[in-house]
């Protein structure tokens, strides 16, 4: 009954491994896995690797002589589970994919192989026809000379010959695919590094004579691990000789969204990304596939540096904030973009580390909070203290008592914890309708733009006329973000378009509307502003593990950072802040092509990380933002510069 199950398990979840792969699976010497075949098969090994000895008239699966079993035999490990699947899919391995499967029988001796063919004759449907399970015989190969010999439906493995493909056209008909050993090119390679220049010389030969014949190739006794796969792989491997199936399929599953290239790639329609992440972006619904591409880079600011690093007045702050924005996602980001960022210009530059209270690990409520009050807070805690008691004052309220005006912008919910933190106080994040509740009481802000429309044009569980509330309290209500500076006084601005993706047509949205809203400030007080700008969806990519999503949101967030910058250097008495409430999903780098802006990545958590993170600043006062601190120090910097 284990067994059973086992292989029930196995067979469910074959049909749900993803076979849009950059490179097929060969399992090699696949008895000796835990489960044979079925741990194969479930990660969709399109290749699987039996060796036989024909012993008392059967043909039994072991490595060795001295292995042999009688409960071990190819037609019970191999060819009755295949048979029953195959059928059991109506003429196809998997459900989901038209992937053939190639059972690869390595003979340990030429006497097995007609006991081989008798075994596959008495599945006829499976084996033998055009669309059915192919069986390539490797091992002891018959001569060349011989393959006519032998039933057409019957494959066999090729190899080099003094250096050379070496078949008739009629030959190279019966030959499935070229096997080879790879310490005959690469001596010295253990998959670590680059490969010297001798030996991937003639890897790459090797590799361009089989396709040169029209043959795929696999290389066995290959080194495994994360530099073999992508190295392999980018030389144009056909089969990953693997002893490591799930490992392997970890790797190269969802490749499409481990890759980001710059330019127009051919990309499977379809969505990345949970459609809901906690209750203030309940409407997102993940980003289309097809889009999350760009033609070309984006432009980077050059600063003048003319009052960058000076003690001199500081009138205004910009503080930006990259939802989920690690180093990861700069790094990723600028390599897409030839290795340059407006962000990555600054040369003032520090750490923060972002532990909450209450855990190691940080969200953008703990995060948020302590860059916007200067306190630290606890995980899901809105500026306040750990029972929600004690309303922390942020920047918002230290900015508007100087008599200098407050704008708070998110491509996001404005009801999210980023922008909360800084016009709101609550024990619990999901608490929306006490968070935006604030808004109709709130004297500190005078700009709040976000989207999050529903807030007030729907009935809420409170039963609290929202939309009232803030007209009320003095605000205008609008949809349009780009235009704020049309309507007098306070603005509260419900932009759903500030709730989506970014695409190539809507890159540069967020630095329009910080271009805005800069002038916004300036029309609201004379005495100076303070302005926090969000790039939200940073973050969403991260929970998504969508690496194209991650670097697109960056460069739409670097471009409002160029906005900024212009600003700064134009106005001479502003003080521009970059950097990120956490990181989300670890990012690492693993590879990549600076001609071309591709980028391969991987995140190793579709969560939180306590990664540590960059802080950026430009200006008069930029330089007391380097070295190592926790993120608290940051709020508590800016008002001491400001008091100044």
């Amino acid at each position: 009954m284990r067994r059973f199950l086992l292989i029930l398990f196995s067979m469910v979840l074959a049909v749900t491994v993803s076979a849009q792969r950059p490179i097929a699976f060969h399992s090699h010497n696949d008895y000796n896995r835990t489960v044979p075949f079925y741990e194969a098969y479930s990660q969709h090994c399109t290749s699987i690797e039996a060796d036989v000895f024909l012993q008392d008239g059967q043909i039994l699966v072991a490595h060795n002589r001295e292995d042999v079993s009688a409960d071990k035999s190819l037609r019970e490990m191999y060819m009755e589970p295949i048979a029953r699947i195959f059928r059991s899919n109506g003429g196809r391995m998997w459900e989901d994919s038209e992937d053939r499967l190639q059972l690869m029988v390595d003979l340990k001796t030429a006497e097995s192989l007609p006991g081989v063919v008798a075994l596959a004759e008495e599945y006829p449907d499976v084996f033998t026809t055009e669309k059915g399970v192919m069986i390539v015989i490797t091992g002891a190969v018959p001569s060349p000379e011989d393959f006519g010999k032998w039933p057409s439906w019957l494959w066999f493995d090729g190899d080099f010959k003094d250096g050379k493909i070496q078949y008739t056209p009629e030959q190279l008909k019966r030959i499935a695919l070229i096997s080879t050993d790879f310490r005959k090119f690469a001596r010295n390679w253990n998959g670590k590094g680059r490969m010297i220049n001798p030996e991937l010389d003639a890897v790459m030969g090797a590799i361009e004579a089989a396709h040169a014949a029209g043959k795929p190739i696999r290389f066995w006794d290959a080194p495994e691990g994360t530099t073999a796969y992508f190295t392999l792989h980018r030389l144009g491997v056909d089969f990953f000789n693997t002893d490591h199936p799930a490992q392997c399929a970890l790797f190269f599953d969802d490749w499409t969204n481990k890759n980001f290239r710059m330019g127009k790639r051919n990309v499977k329609a379809g969505v990345t990304g949970t459609k809901r992440l906690d209750k203030a972006t309940r409407d997102f619904q993940g980003f289309q596939n097809e889009k999350m591409q760009l033609s070309k880079g984006i432009e980077v600011y050059s600063p003048t540096f003319r009052n960058d690093g000076k003690d001199k007045k500081i009138k205004n702050v910009i503080f930006l904030i990259g939802d989920g924005m690690g180093l990861g996602q700069i790094i990723t980001g600028a390599y897409a973009n030839g290795r340059d960022l407006s962000m990555l210009r600054m040369k003032n530059m520090g750490i923060q580390f972002y532990n909450p209270n209450d855990d190691f690990i940080g969200d953008s409520a703990s995060g948020g909070s302590a860059l916007a009050t200067g306190e630290i807070s606890w995980t899901r805690h809105i500026a306040s203290n750990e029972d929600g008691s004690v309303e922390y004052p942020a920047l918002s309220d230290y900015f508007h008592a100087q008599g200098k005006s407050v704008g708070i912008v998110t491509l996001g919910d404005l009801a999210d914890a980023t922008p909360a933190v800084f016009y709101s106080h609550t024990a619990e994040r999901d608490s929306i309708e006490k968070v935006t509740r604030y808004l109709a009481s709130t004297k500190v802000i005078d700009l709040l733009a976000g989207s999050g429309s529903d807030y007030f044009e729907r009935p809420r569980e409170d039963r609290f006329d929202l939309l009232s509330g803030i007209k009320a309290n003095g605000f205008s209500y609008t949809h349009d973000a780009l235009g704020i500076n049309e309507i007098q006084g306070k603005v509260i601005c419900a932009d759903d378009r500030m709730g989506a993706y970014a695409t190539e047509e809507t890159l540069g949205f967020l630095a329009e509307i910080t271009k805005e809203s800069i002038a916004k400030m300036q029309s609201m007080s004379k005495k100076g502003f303070f302005l926090m700008v969000e790039g939200a969806k940073i973050d969403y990519a991260g929970h998504s593990d969508c690496l194209p999503a991650s670097i697109i949101e960056t460069l739409g967030f670097d471009l409002a950072v160029a906005e900024a910058m212009k600003f700064a250097d134009s106005n001479g008495e502003t003080l521009v802040i970059v950097t990120a409430d956490h990181e989300t999903g670890g990012l690492t780098v693993l590879d990549g092509d600076l001609s071309t802006g591709h980028v391969l990545a991987v995140f190793n958590s579709d969560d939180h990380t306590p990664s540590a993170l960059p802080v950026f600043a430009y200006g008069p006062g930029s330089q007391h933002f380097r070295g190592t601190y926790l993120n608290t120090e940051i709020a508590r910097t800016i008002k001491k510069l400001v008091k100044k």
